[in-house]
């Protein structure tokens, strides 16, 4: 039997060794999924959530040490696993307060004998290729409402997240979720090709654009369901008027929050030339006060970089930069071995010419740069082949309306950043992706609307 090897990115030492899937048992936990998807349809919804809530009594009880997990195979600091993990049960609420509502029948037409109804059905069986950068919240966004709206689920973890995959798993099935109806399969890039090879109804993915590129070439003539939530060179703009300490320091947090880690962690600050200063002054001296050490530590900020390869990509953005006439306030260097480590690194004297104003950074590196008024701001925040989010940081909810109307972004935050919220969709436009998790919307996009024709007889 093939085995995964699980690392510790801030130490290097080997954790375990999982037993991997192969081909072989791809097929079989697909071919049991189909087997058991119509008797897990056919269960009443109400006995579906009573599963969904016995999963939410696993994860509050396990909190702590389903957090060390996490920290442990990631890097992530552990108060931030802690806080992904508690910040989970709102979401778990969400779905289970909203599903009863969101696939509902509805009856559209009644007249003369003719009724017109939609009925929800479920796809049948989702194959989901998930993220290691938040496993928790990207899994169950689809997990969850797909279970609840009565498929079953192949769920294939990152190879980066497998550990915290099988836990999810192991509570899923404890909370009384058939284990045909919920199979995980552990195993890196051969494994999800595996996986995309079964006859599966949706695919739905979290990852790099590239790799999304290549789910969307495997599966595109197969005409299934498919989402991908890809990546993202998230921009902020910080107006004239906006108070410079307050929005340094949420920007900053924005930026280096999971050491930078994160689908929507902002990549790019636009600031206005007439506080431009001020906020650099505010921001560096917020980052400089982020302790980079040991994640299982409480008071560990900045964590390590979870992907060995992902170290290359940031000192190449740097030097890139440097080289085109950035310049470097803060950080810019691999920390000490062992481990992967990036120090919180802040460029100014940045432009579009440079890597790191163009593509996705994915680590606690962050370009800052002058602009003259809105319509400037406007056209660089637009001037990506990405759009997950976007915000502005102003007084006038006006003027951040105007910007923001303008910026081509599935999400736009005025005042904040790095936010998400169980009832608002998640989508992205561009290279970010297609589909939608969360909100009705994404309870729904695992259902497959049929229209009922129902005529009375005479």
């Amino acid at each position: 039997m093939s085995t995964l090897p699980i690392h510790n990115p801030a130490t290097g030492e080997l954790i375990t060794e999982l037993p991997a899937d192969d081909a072989s048992s791809v097929a079989q936990k697909a071919a049991a999924a189909r087997a058991a998807q119509a008797a897990w349809a056919a269960r009443p919804l109400a006995e579906r959530k009573a599963c969904i809530e016995g999963f939410r009594a696993g994860v509050l009880r396990e909190t702590e040490r389903l957090a060390a997990v996490m920290t442990r195979e990631t890097g992530k600091p552990v108060r931030m696993s802690r806080n992904e993990l508690n910040g989970l049960v709102p979401r778990i609420d969400f779905f289970l307060a909203e599903v009863d509502q969101a696939i509902a029948a509805q009856t559209v037409y009644d007249e003369g004998g003719m009724r017109e109804q939609i009925q929800h059905e479920p796809l049948g069986v989702v194959a989901n290729i998930s993220a290691w950068n938040y496993p928790w919240f990207v899994g169950c966004n689809v997990i969850l409402p797909a279970l609840l709206t009565g498929n079953t689920v192949l769920y294939k973890p990152s190879e980066y997240a497998a550990m915290t995959g099988l836990e999810i798993t192991r509570l899923l099935h404890e909370a009384g979720v058939p284990k045909d109806a919920m199979a995980c399969l552990v195993g890196a890039g051969e494994v999800g090709a595996a996986l995309l090879a079964q006859q599966v109804d949706g695919v739905f993915f979290t990852g790099s654009h590239a790799t999304g590129q290549r789910i969307a070439q495997a599966v595109g003539q197969r005409f299934v369901k498919l989402q991908l939530e890809l990546g993202g060179k998230d921009p902020t703009y910080v107006c004239d008027d906006a108070d410079p300490q307050a929005a340094a320091e949420s920007l900053a947090d924005g930026a280096m929050y999971n050491t930078g880690q994160s689908c929507c962690s902002v990549e790019r600050i636009y600031v206005h030339e007439t506080i431009h200063d001020a906020f650099v002054a505010h921001f560096v001296k917020t980052v400089r006060g982020y302790k980079m050490g040991d994640p299982a530590s409480e008071d560990t900020y900045i964590g390590a970089i979870t992907r060995e390869p992902q170290l290359k990509v940031l000192d190449q953005q740097v030097a890139d930069a440097q080289r085109k006439g950035a310049t470097l306030l803060l950080g810019g260097r691999k920390g000490k071995a062992p481990g992967n480590w990036y120090e919180p690194t802040v460029m100014t004297e940045v432009d579009h010419d440079m890597d790191i104003m163009r593509e996705e950074s994915f680590g606690p590196v962050i370009g800052i740069q002058k602009v003259a008024g809105d319509e400037e701001a406007v056209r660089l925040m637009n001037d990506t082949r990405y759009g997950l989010t976007a915000g502005v940081f102003t007084r006038d909810e006006q003027r951040a309306r105007k910007v923001l109307s303008q910026v081509r972004a599935g999400s736009v935050y005025w005042n904040c950043c790095d936010r998400v919220s169980p009832r608002l969709p998640w989508s992205g436009v561009g290279d970010s992706g297609v589909g939608l998790t969360l909100s009705t919307y994404g309870i729904q996009t695992f259902t497959r609307p049929k229209a009922w024709h129902l005529r009375k007889p005479a």
